[in-house]
């Protein structure tokens, strides 16, 4: 049995968020690394790194180790994840705890070898790793260990992975690039192409956050928004709307509903029936982007829905496997 203290962790590419049995969710850090590029020293990690994109000295980089559902940048990762590891469970190394951890779906085998050696140099016990649809199903709490099957669409910061399961196992699998960073960018291109202004990643996101959707808004939302003049080089500030920045995200939400239709095709007939009866689960971050789940449900005539505390599904599907680890062994993967 467990003991108390054992973890589950969701490595995301946005964020690392660390699950400790009895006493739920403690720890949430950005994937962000402040490093200086000419005595490759780490600056800072996490929260720290993040306060200082866009506000850097030419001697500091912001590396996101992991993007687009990969590990871009093996080094940087370890070092990431042990530095939050050992913030969570102390130098105790005598008592050291078990790890559940679901990674993103682009990393590779050896990569996840590496990974849960580090993290036994950094004071764990055994770690194993758990599918992030997997763990996405199960936070969501989705009844795929019997004979029915469900859909699950997780909407990350660097892509979206969609998988159908039942029996336990993952029969049709996909993963697309649309994703929160991937919404983040058609908003920036739009804004550029349309007012020749440059804008920066935190200002794209809080367009995102307020006016963003995958419907039109009734009534339309507006806000200012303040970016460098292409033309003048001087900053300028302009009023946006809600309709506009649908107009920036019709074309990231139709390829995302492309590859949800795309996967239901690949299914087996019988599951297939039991989708459209019980419809597609949208987790992960992303998928609360206003209107979605209504957007793909119009388009796919089928039922959606964002799944209860869908940003944290992935670490409490990985929760759900440290109650029960006899039972939900068959679902791990030992490295």
């Amino acid at each position: 049995m467990p003991q108390a203290g054992d973890i589950g962790i969701d490595l995301g590419t946005s964020n690392v968020v660390i699950f400790m049995k009895g006493h739920g969710i403690i720890f949430r850090e950005p994937s962000i690394v402040a490093v200086d590029h000419e005595s490759h020293n780490i600056i800072a990690f996490g929260t720290e790194a993040a306060r200082m994109i866009g506000r850097t000295p030419s001697n500091i980089n912001i590396i996101r180790p992991l993007a687009q559902g990969e590990m871009l940048d093996f080094e940087m990762t370890i070092s990431m994840l042990r530095f939050y590891i050992s913030n969570v469970i102390g130098r105790h190394f005598f008592a050291r705890p078990r790890a559940i951890m679901s990674v993103p779906s682009g990393v590779k085998d050896m990569e996840k070898k590496a990974l849960v050696t580090s993290l036994f140099d950094a004071g764990l016990r055994r770690t194993q790793i758990l599918d992030r649809t997997i763990a996405a199903a199960l936070g969501a709490q989705l009844n795929f260990l019997g004979s029915y099957g469900c859909m699950v669409a997780d909407l990350s910061s660097g892509g979206t992975d969609l998988a159908v399961l039942c029996n336990g196992v993952v029969n049709v699998v996909s993963s697309i690039p649309i994703g929160g960073d991937q919404f983040d960018d058609a908003i920036i291109r739009y804004i550029r192409r349309k007012y020749n202004l440059l804008i920066g990643e935190r200002t794209s996101e809080g367009i995102k956050t307020t006016l963003g959707g995958a419907m039109i808004k009734n009534p339309r939302v507006e806000m200012d928004i303040t970016g460098r003049n292409l033309i003048s080089g001087l900053p300028k500030t302009i009023t946006i709307d809600s309709d506009e920045i649908y107009e920036a995200l019709t074309d990231s939400i139709n390829e995302l509903i492309e590859g949800v239709q795309t996967v239901i095709e690949k299914t087996p007939p019988q599951i297939a029936s039991d989708i459209f009866e019980g419809g597609v689960t949208l987790t992960g971050g992303a998928s609360m982007l206003y209107g979605l789940a209504e957007a793909i449900s119009s388009v796919l005539k089928i039922p959606c829905q964002v799944a209860p505390d869908a940003r944290d599904c992935v670490v409490l599907g990985c929760a759900r496997v440290l109650s029960d680890p006899v039972g939900m062994r068959h679902l791990l993967t030992t490295s």
